[in-house]
C-alpha cells in the first residue's frame, strides 16, 4: 500500500467481505470497531436493493457487527438520489422490494403504473411475470429504463437466484432498450458514497470481494483497492483480469492492523 498518501476514509462491500449469508466473516466486527476507534469516516456498500439501511443494520447487528444505519449505502439509495437529481419529484413504476420503494418515496418520487417517467428495476425474491410485462409495455410507451445493479445472480442457502441483471436482460431482449445501471461497477455509486462522506478518492480505500464490481468500480473512481478472498473471487482468478487491485488479502481480518498504521501516517502528515 502506498504510504505516501494518507487514508482518511474507507468504503467496503458487505456480502463476501463483512458477512456470508447471516454469519460474520472473521475480523469483520474488529474492522468496523477499529474504524470507529480511530474516528475514520466509512460506508458499507451493497448492490442489494431489497433491504432498507435499517434492515441491513439489524442483519449486521445479529451477526455481531455494529454499523450505524447512516453508514450503510445501498444501490437503492444511490438510485433514488440519482433519479431525484435527474427528475425532481418524478414518477416511477418499480419492480422491487421495500429497500427500493422506500428510498424512492423518501426522495420525493411518486410510484405509479400510469405514464411514469421511469421504469425502475431492482432485486426481489418474487419476480412477477405480470409486473415484468407491465414494465415492457411502459417502456414501449416512452418510460426510461433504470436498474439498480447489473448482478446476474444472487446467493441463497440453496444456490444462485436470478437477480436484477438477468431480469433486465429479459426486458432488454423484449424491448431493445438497455437500462442505465446505477450500482457497482458504475463509479457513480462510488462517487455518491464519497460525496456522502465528504471524502476524496485519493485518500479513500475500497474493499471488496469481486473483481468485476468492487475493484473495477474503485479503480474507475480513483481509489486504492483491496480484494479479499472470502467471497466471489479466488486468488488464481485475479491474474485473468486486465486490471488489478492495490492489494490482495485473505480476509478483512488482515486489513485490521493496517488501519492503525495508515491512521498514524495520516496523523504524521
Amino acid at each position: 500500500m502506498d504510504g505516501s498518501r494518507p487514508v482518511h476514509s474507507w468504503l467496503t462491500d458487505m456480502d463476501g467481505v463483512l458477512v456470508h449469508e447471516n454469519s460474520a466473516q472473521p475480523g469483520a466486527a474488529e474492522f468496523i470497531a477499529a474504524l470507529q476507534e480511530n474516528a475514520l469516516r466509512f460506508l458499507v456498500l451493497t448492490n442489494n436493493s431489497i433491504y432498507t439501511a435499517r434492515d441491513l443494520r439489524a442483519r449486521l447487528l445479529a451477526s455481531g457487527i455494529e454499523v450505524p444505519e447512516e453508514a450503510i449505502w445501498t444501490s437503492a439509495l444511490a438510485t433514488a438520489q440519482f433519479l431525484s437529481e435527474q427528475t425532481p419529484h418524478g414518477s416511477a413504476f418499480v419492480i422491487g422490494e421495500a429497500g427500493l420503494t422506500t428510498a424512492l418515496h423518501d426522495a420525493g418520487f411518486v410510484l405509479t403504473e400510469t405514464d411514469p417517467d421511469y421504469v425502475v428495476l431492482g432485486e426481489t425474491r418474487t419476480y412477477s411475470f405480470a409486473a415484468i410485462t407491465r414494465a415492457i409495455r411502459l417502456l414501449e410507451r416512452g418510460a426510461k429504463f433504470i436498474a439498480t445493479n447489473p448482478d446476474a445472480t444472487g446467493p441463497s442457502p440453496e444456490g444462485s437466484l436470478p437477480a436484477t441483471g438477468s431480469v433486465a436482460a429479459l426486458i432488454t431482449r423484449a424491448t431493445g432498450l438497455a437500462p442505465y445501471y446505477v450500482g457497482k461497477p458504475n463509479p457513480l455509486m462510488m462517487r455518491s458514497a464519497l460525496n456522502r462522506l465528504q471524502a476524496h478518492s485519493e485518500t479513500t480505500i475500497m474493499i471488496g470481494d469481486r473483481m468485476d464490481t468492487d475493484v473495477i468500480a474503485g479503480i474507475e473512481a480513483g481509489m486504492r483497492t483491496i480484494l479479499v478472498l472470502t467471497g466471489s473471487t479466488a486468488r488464481e482468478q485475479v491474474g485473468g483480469f486486465p486490471y488489478h487491485p492495490t492489494m490482495v488479502k485473505e480476509s478483512i481480518a488482515e486489513v485490521v492492523p493496517m488501519i492503525k498504521e495508515l491512521t498514524e501516517v495520516t496523523s504524521d502528515d
